[in-house]
Formats: structure tokens, C-alpha cells, sequence
């Protein structure tokens, strides 16, 4: 089963997708929210893609708790559960965006070139956290 790994943010999403073995979680697209539609596009994807699991990113505080960002990321999983055909994952997302910064940084990128794939690089580091978690489940 194909898994889709998705970093919402409030200017762009990152996706990711897994391979067929779900093993490997690849980068695939930043969705601009200015210029197109988010859940339409996600469930274009899925449908693309037959994708049977989505994992949507869900920020926590660092010591654990909740915040205003982890709600919009609720609501956004709920939108996505009313129109999309398969079950979506809540995954802790804490550091991926500083992780994905650090990878681009260490692979000679500088801010400005990363800011293109820095979402997906999130949201397929996401998804490898989940990935790797049913691998050991």
C-alpha cells in the first residue's frame, strides 16, 4: 500500500510519497496554496497514485503539547477524511522542518535554492518516520 507523507504550512504543503514496498518515502511536489486548491490537488494524487494512507504531519510544542498549529492541521485532516477515500495518519512532526533545513544545507544547497523543496523534503521526512515506525511495528 502506497503512503502519502504530507508538511502543511500556511503558504505551501510538501508531499511525499512512498515506494511501492513502503520503505522509501521520495519527495514529489510542493502544492502553492495561493495557486491552487490543496485537499483537490491531494486527492488527485491519491487517486493518481492509488495511495491507500495518508500521514499528515501534526505539530507539537516541544515538550509535547499542543498549539494553534496542531488544530489547523486537525481541521485539514478532516477536510482531507470528507473527500478522500482512504485513512489519514496524525504523525508528530516535531523538528522535520529543521531536519529538512539541515539535509538541503549538508547537500550544498543554500536557503534560497532549498525554499523550493524544502516542504516536500519535510513531508518525506514525515513519512519516513512513519514508514520506518510499521517497519519495527
Amino acid at each position: 500500500m502506497k503512503a502519502l507523507g504530507i508538511d502543511l504550512g500556511e503558504a505551501r504543503i510538501g508531499v511525499a510519497i512512498s515506494d511501492d514496498l513502503g520503505m522509501m518515502a521520495h519527495p514529489v511536489e510542493t502544492i502553492v496554496v495561493k495557486e491552487r486548491e490543496p485537499v483537490a490537488r491531494i486527492a488527485e494524487i491519491v487517486a493518481r497514485d492509488k495511495i491507500g494512507m495518508l500521514v499528515l504531519g501534526l505539530p507539537r510544542n516541544m515538550d509535547g503539547t499542543y498549539g494553534p498549529a496542531s488544530e489547523k492541521a486537525r481541521a485539514f485532516a478532516e477536510k482531507l477524511r470528507a473527500i478522500i477515500p482512504c485513512e489519514v495518519k496524525l504523525w508528530d512532526e516535531r523538528l522535520t522542518s529543521v531536519a529538512a533545513q539541515k539535509s538541503l544545507h549538508a547537500a550544498g544547497r543554500n536557503v534560497k535554492q532549498s525554499r523550493a523543496v524544502i516542504d516536500q523534503v519535510a513531508a518525506q521526512m514525515i513519512l519516513q518516520g512513519w514508514l520506518d515506525s510499521q517497519a519495527m511495528g
